[in-house]
Order: C-alpha cells, then structure tokens, then sequence
C-alpha cells in the first residue's frame, strides 16, 4: 500500500430496520441533518455530488462522490470518490433482530497538496481524526433514525 494510502474499516450498529438505514444512507444530501463532520453538500446530478467535510482538525476536504453501485435488496452500496481523496467507500447492510449492521470499507490515497509533505508524521493524527468523524457519524444516524 502507498504511504498516501489509508484502508479503513468501520461497523455501525443502528436500532432500525435496514431499509430505513439504507435509505439515509444513500440520500447524502441529507447527511448534514444528522452528520456533524459533513458540512456542505452540493448535488451535480443524480448520482454524484460535492460533500465538503471537516471532523477534529482544522483541515477541511472536497470530495466528490459518484454513485457506483446502488442495491437497497442486498443491502449494498458503494461510492467512487475524487478530490482530496481518491478512492472508495463502500457499504453492506445487514438485519439483525431489531437492529442494523452497517459494514463499511473505505480504501482512499490522500490528494490534498498541503497535506502530502507532512502525510507521514499526520498518518495517527489523519487516522483518529477520520475514526471521530466515523463515530460521529455513527451517532447522528442514530439520533436521526431514533
């Protein structure tokens, strides 16, 4: 793996049924509702869109997310993303009693020019900060769904 190269690994839990998680989570225009780190978000067209994001740090990022794969029965979906980062994002929900299961794999290289000289001694911070953001996220879907 590139060192510019982050592999990220998340699991949600949510206390809702999987479609309805599925369907907050594919509107991303909604996300600065219930996501306090997703601070703007401006659509281009149907599948893709502008999301400007900024967790802990003082570093914001644009990135540009296309819709890649798109499906609510195998409760799974995956996002292309461009800008800052480049890469992926990707998503597969699944039912568990009364609660839903969000797996979610991120694969991403850093792009951001005023980061890359200094990406190896911020690789921890770049880390903790993008598990806060997650957590956060977390969070916020729960509330939202609640």
């Amino acid at each position: 793996m590139p060192r510019d190269s982050y592999r990220f690994r998340n699991v949600w839990t949510v206390r809702a049924r999987a479609d309805r998680v599925f369907a907050a989570l594919v509107d991303v225009e909604g996300y600065p509702a219930w996501w306090p780190d997703v601070r703007a978000v401006r659509r281009i067209d149907g599948d893709s869109g502008d999301v400007l994001v900024r967790a802990v740090l003082p570093v914001a990022l644009w990135l540009r997310l296309k819709r890649a794969d798109e499906d609510p029965v195998a409760g799974r979906m995956r996002v292309a993303i461009s800008g800052d980062l480049e890469g992926y994002s990707r998503a597969h929900l699944t039912q568990d009693g009364d609660v839903t299961v969000v797996r979610i794999d991120q694969d991403v290289e850093l792009c951001k020019r005023s980061l890359l000289p200094f990406e190896s001694l911020l690789r921890p911070v770049l880390r903790a900060n993008h598990g806060a953001m997650m957590w956060r996220g977390q969070r916020g879907l729960r509330r939202h769904l609640a």
